[in-house]
């Protein structure tokens, strides 16, 4: 029988040739589209003529995403806007079950929004392509945890791998994006099988080029210069943080938008095909515009307006509802912030400094590490498009010292932005996550009993007898309002006295003021953390900190017990969801 070892990487080989083959369908697809729909329109409308025929631009991104409503009546909130937040969701909170569904939608859904000269971009959509074909290889070996999170982030290594012709950024998006960067190193060698091969199936196929090509270029002087580049990533840093916000500032506009929900993406057609007849290079992924830069082309106030037009094109696009990823438009801007601060510096200083293009090569790096907070992908897909030892050091430099600036304005990437506005921090995993998703009002016990400060000792110890397994009390005054909590040990040092002693003794003596306090709204992370803090069982819940009217006790195993609650309710869902994914294959 085969070892653990040898059935991994026998998996991870299938996963990576079916994630090839899958790159190759998905980016024949897009160009079919394109060719078809794009180009055909253009020639039909005589677009390319010019004159009041260019006003007819819009229609064609509009036509796309009227393409796109009977999917996105069929399949409701599997179609729509910029999915892989949801992606990440359901890999490490929800237990990774994709429907096998999610290949061929994101397929055609992506196709006809980039195809139509929508402004988003592949990457995103081919790393869900390949993570769905990942979970379904899981789900038929019956797998769960880890194992279906490792199958998973196999597929969307070779996805990568495949479409930029890059083994190694391949591995490190799935070990930083997908992951979190909670991988372990046996893991590795799974990433490493898949992104190996896809990139073989998908090179037998297209050949060895990249998407775009990245000229060679070198450092002039690395002592002068090196400044310059991290200067660049500082304002890079800035520029991925306005585009967050941007994005999301869109996106919730259209989402309270009062209209219906599929007339959203064709306003963000008109909005994007308004903007491509005075600046076409915003439309699609922008790869062609990006070499002509990397080669060096000067033109900085082009540059400067194409960096906002194809933030606020990306975030209508994906925001009003179109399909597509954000990897694509990261490089775009990237190139023309670097593009544009290489041609003002060259002017400067042409004797010290490279061309424009080395600095938007840099800019490409910097950027994309700056906007996803994960610079060693940004690093190695530089490399691999270069090949160039000398431009990876500055390119090293400015990615991580982007992602630095980029993380201490903003500690969200623009992927974790959702996961935020609901209090979780994705990076800590599911467990954790769930634990923030539960409530304390949830868990509290609310028979308890209250003692008096004014209460004597013998009446305190009246109310230790007859408790049912309750060893801390909450201590109320006149109003009723919590002043301090005695428990057993506070009555050990006087319970020898005499009970004539012990009746001219108040309970607000002996009780402890400077005591921790809940609310119903406290989360149950925070109160095990308290827990474990303090090294006490039980912790008083109240109606608010400025308010401490006492409602109930929460007790450590009652928090225990929530979360086994919420673990067996999610995996029991996750458990029926996949028998009717298995049903649906059958």
């Amino acid at each position: 029988m085969p070892g653990d070892n040898t059935r991994l990487l026998a998996v991870a080989t299938f996963i990576g040739l079916m994630s090839g083959i899958l790159n190759i369908i998905f980016r024949t697809t897009v160009h079919f589209v394109e060719e078809v729909l794009f180009k055909g329109g253009k020639e039909f409308l005589q677009i390319d003529q010019g004159g009041m025929h260019l006003l007819l631009l819009p229609l064609i991104p509009m036509i796309g995403m009227v393409l796109l409503i009977p999917l996105s009546l069929l399949f409701p909130g599997e179609v729509n806007g910029y999915g892989f937040t949801k992606f990440l969701r359901k890999v490490n909170l929800e237990g990774g079950y994709l429907r096998a569904r999610t290949i061929f939608l994101k397929i055609i859904s992506t196709a006809l929004t980039i195809g139509t000269g929508n402004s988003a971009g592949v990457e995103g959509p081919i790393a869900q392509i390949g993570g769905a074909m990942g979970s379904q290889v899981g789900q038929f070996f019956r797998v769960s945890g880890n194992r279906m999170k490792l199958y998973i982030a196999a597929g969307c290594a070779g996805g990568i791998a495949g479409m930029f012709n890059a083994p190694i950024a391949g591995i490190f998006f799935a070990a930083e994006i997908v992951l979190l960067g909670t991988y372990e190193i046996s893991s590795f060698s799974a990433l490493i099988t898949a992104s190996a091969i896809s990139t073989v199936v998908t090179r037998s196929y297209f050949g060895e080029a990249s998407l775009f090509v990245i000229p060679q270029y070198s450092v002039v002087n690395h002592f002068l210069e090196l400044p310059l580049y991290v200067l660049l990533a500082v304002i890079t840093g800035f520029v991925a943080v306005f585009h967050t916000k941007v994005f999301y500032y869109i996106r919730d506009f259209y989402h309270n938008l009062k209209i219906p929900q599929q007339l959203k993406p064709i306003t963000g057609a008109l909005i994007v095909g308004t903007i491509g007849i005075m600046y076409p290079q915003v439309m699609g992924d922008g790869y062609h515009f990006i070499e002509t830069v990397l080669y060096g082309s000067e033109m900085n106030k082009l540059l400067i307006a194409l960096i906002f037009l194809k933030i606020f094109a990306t975030a209508v696009t994906l925001g009003s509802g179109g399909a597509g990823g954000v990897f694509a438009p990261a490089l775009f801007i990237g190139t023309m912030v670097g593009g544009c601060f290489g041609s003002f510096v060259h002017k400067l200083f042409p004797d010290i400094t490279a061309g424009p293009g080395a600095y938007a090569s840099v800019g490409i790096g910097a950027f994309l590490a700056a906007s996803t907070h994960a610079p060693l992908t940004a690093i190695f897909l530089l490399f691999e498009m270069t090949g160039n030892y000398q431009i990876i050091v500055p390119a090293m430099l400015a990615s991580i010292i982007g992602t630095v600036v980029a993380t201490k304005l903003n500690e969200d990437s623009i992927d974790t932005v959702d996961f935020s506005r609901e209090g979780i921090n994705i990076h800590e995993g599911r467990e954790v996550a769930i634990m923030k998703s539960l409530r304390v009002g949830l868990a509290i016990t609310e028979d308890i009993n209250f003692i008096s400060e004014q209460a004597n000792i013998n009446q305190l110890l009246l109310t230790f007898s007859e408790s049912k397994g309750g060893f801390y009390f909450p201590v109320i005054n006149e109003t009723g309002k919590m002043t301090g909590i005695v428990s057993m040990t506070d009555v050990k040092n006087i319970i020898h006295r005499d009970s004539q002693e012990r009746s001219e003794q108040t309970v607000g003596s002996i009780c402890h003021r400077d005591i921790i306090m809940l609310t119903p709204d406290d989360t149950l992370y925070r109160a095990m953390q308290l827990f474990d803090i303090k090294g006490i069982e039980e912790i008083p819940v109240v109606e608010s900190q400025e308010s401490p009217w006492v409602l109930g006790m929460l007790k450590r195993r009652s928090v225990i017990s929530a979360y086994n609650r919420e673990v067996l309710k999610k995996g029991i869902s996750e458990k029926v969801g996949s028998i009717r994914v298995s049903d649906q294959l059958q």
